[in-house]
């Protein structure tokens, strides 16, 4: 997974981390400094390493721009994978080395001197990449033009996956129970409520919390039923400007793909969406994600009621979801904060909007 040299602009808000995702890896304040030396001689043997800098952006990856006398790479911990899921590892490079060779770009791992391309030392596995130039954008960023070629891109990917990983196993995928999700409301009221002295984050957090309750009741009876069969196929997973580099106006490299599974492919072309394109106010532009779902719809062979059936599931799933919370006050790990005002105000703008979005997509 390499990473930018050239520094990006604030990144969007990551709003569409799926269920298995959000969970904080077990960073610490400083990461440790990896068993670079043994690194080295396992991956570029006759090299020297010259300097090991940690990259700090990103919630769930532990990265590093190694360089060496022999040039610079990205060096990955794969913190949240126990050595006994190399394997896991293992199928997510081989997936990207064949997505490579049909001409999307990506940067697969390079193999170590035992042609293996996960390495376990001292109990975690690593992983090389080639250090690859280029930068973030998010959607602010980009016109409708690059929109379209979002939207391109992320079809190749899906349709390149269905051809590289095989047919995707059958799934189910339900949605949320609004009873769950009142009590998970219940619970976190009465944390937020218990913090003494109370900052501007709690207090949002409190009416946001309130609200959410209140369009919960009203629109209890909106509750999708499970997705369509055939929707699920193999996806990235986690398809959000921090994992797409760019050099110039092109795509340069589709990185960190820790998140490949299966799950439905347009309700992660939404998800990306609103990743990209949610303006600091809590509102999408529409007129950008309506280009990028035409493009996606086209290279993905996705239809129209696909793409409008994916929109109400991941809307659902944003009316129930409180993962932002969770992680400040059942885990005491705020690092997700900066994105919770837009986060929040995109779920209440997207119920009153509800058409004008779902036109968007499938329009």
């Amino acid at each position: 997974m390499p990473r930018s040299s050239v520094a990006s602009a604030p990144p969007a808000p990551l709003l569409a981390l799926p269920p298995a995702a959000r969970r904080p890896a077990p960073l610490g304040a400083a990461a440790p400094v990896p068993p670079v030396n043994a690194l080295v001689r396992r991956y570029v043997p006759r090299a020297e390493a010259v300097s090991c800098e940690p990259l700090t952006q990103g919630l769930l990856n532990r990265g590093y721009r190694l360089t060496t006398t022999r040039g610079t790479f990205f060096l990955k911990q794969h913190v949240d994978a126990p050595t006994s899921d190399r394997a896991t590892i293992t199928r997510q490079h081989r997936a990207t080395e064949r997505l490579h060779a049909l001409g999307v770009p990506v940067a697969p791992p390079l193999p170590a001197v035992d042609g293996r391309t996960v390495a376990v030392v001292g109990g975690h596995c690593y992983a090389l990449h080639p250090w690859v130039e280029g930068r973030h954008r998010d959607g602010a960023q980009l016109t409708r033009g690059g929109s379209r070629r979002l939207g391109a891109l992320l079809g190749l990917v899906h349709t390149c996956l269905e051809r590289v990983m095989g047919g995707a196993p059958a799934e189910p995928h339900g949605s949320a129970d609004p009873e769950d999700t009142h009590r998970a409301i219940e619970a976190l009221l009465a944390l937020v409520r218990a913090r003494h002295p109370r900052d501007p984050f709690d207090e949002l957090a409190e009416q946001r919390l309130l609200e959410r309750r209140r369009l919960l009741a009203e629109h209890a009876h909106r509750r999708p039923g499970p997705a369509a069969p055939g929707s699920g196929g193999w996806v990235h997973g986690d398809f959000h400007p921090l994992n797409l580099l760019y050099r110039g106006a092109e795509p340069a490299a589709i990185v960190d793909w820790d998140r490949l599974g299966v799950q439905p492919r347009a309700e992660e072309a939404v998800r990306a969406a609103l990743i990209f394109y949610v303006q600091p106010t809590g509102r999408l532009d529409l007129p950008k994600v309506r280009a990028y779902a035409r493009a996606y719809r086209r290279s993905a062979g996705a239809g129209a009621a696909e793409l409008a059936a994916a929109v109400h599931r991941v809307w659902w799933e944003r009316l129930n979801d409180f993962w932002i919370l969770r992680w400040r006050y059942e885990l005491r790990d705020s690092r997700a904060d900066p994105q919770f005002p837009a986060a929040s105000a995109l779920t209440v703008w997207w119920t009153r909007e509800y058409e004008a979005v779902r036109d968007a997509f499938a329009g």
